[in-house]
């Protein structure tokens, strides 16, 4: 996510590129565990705070919203998130690297459980989604079997509530990365809508 945080500064952003323990706790605990410096950058801003997350961190970013909705909220814009879970996390998430690597949070990556409104609440913001089409894991987009980033169906990025949807041509690590995808990150936080930037 740093290159897009270094985009977004060039384009007269402040950003805040959090990190957080996901092989640790699960989806309620990271939130909590970023609360306190999401309330200090929010608190010294003049203007509206907007998200970026990628992967897991659009529900965190979900879970947090639910349960400390700013004031001064602006746009929200997810990067390939399994807003409905991941076929993925379906089929393994009993084996012991999974568990290692992915952690609590990634047992509530199956699907189902990440629509859950206790957990999440319903997008009542201005959310933009970007999905990824193209994957460099056969065996995973193989489990998946729809349209997917390697890790997510582009279906399955989806969610009720949501203000745009749009579909690039990336696999899901490298989403992050892509020019194309920062452009319409900036079109978004500016606009509400994936329109073009040059």
């Amino acid at each position: 996510m740093q290159r897009l945080a270094n985009y977004l500064s060039e384009e007269g952003y402040r950003t805040l590129n959090l990190d957080y323990p996901s092989t640790r706790q699960s989806i309620e605990e990271l939130a909590e565990h970023i609360q306190p410096p999401i309330a200090a950058f929010a608190s010294s801003l003049p203007g509206k705070v907007h998200f970026v997350g990628h992967s897991m961190g659009g529900l965190l970013i979900r879970a947090q919203l639910h349960r400390y909705r700013l004031q001064n909220l602006g746009r929200v814009v997810m990067l390939g998130t399994p807003n409905q879970g991941s076929e993925v996390a379906d089929a393994i998430q009993n084996w012991w690297t999974y568990k290692k690597l992915f952690g609590p949070a990634g047992q509530q990556l199956v699907t189902g459980l990440t629509t859950s409104d206790q957990l999440f609440g319903q997008i009542d913001y201005a959310l933009g989604v970007i999905a990824g089409s193209r994957s460099i894991d056969p065996v995973s987009s193989r489990i998946i079997g729809d349209p997917n980033d390697g890790r997510v169906s582009i279906e399955r990025t989806k969610i009720p509530g949501m203000t745009g949807h749009i579909v690039v041509a990336a696999s899901h690590a490298f989403l992050p990365a892509k020019r194309q995808v920062h452009r319409l990150v900036l079109a978004f936080l500016r606009h509400g809508r994936f329109a073009a930037i040059p």
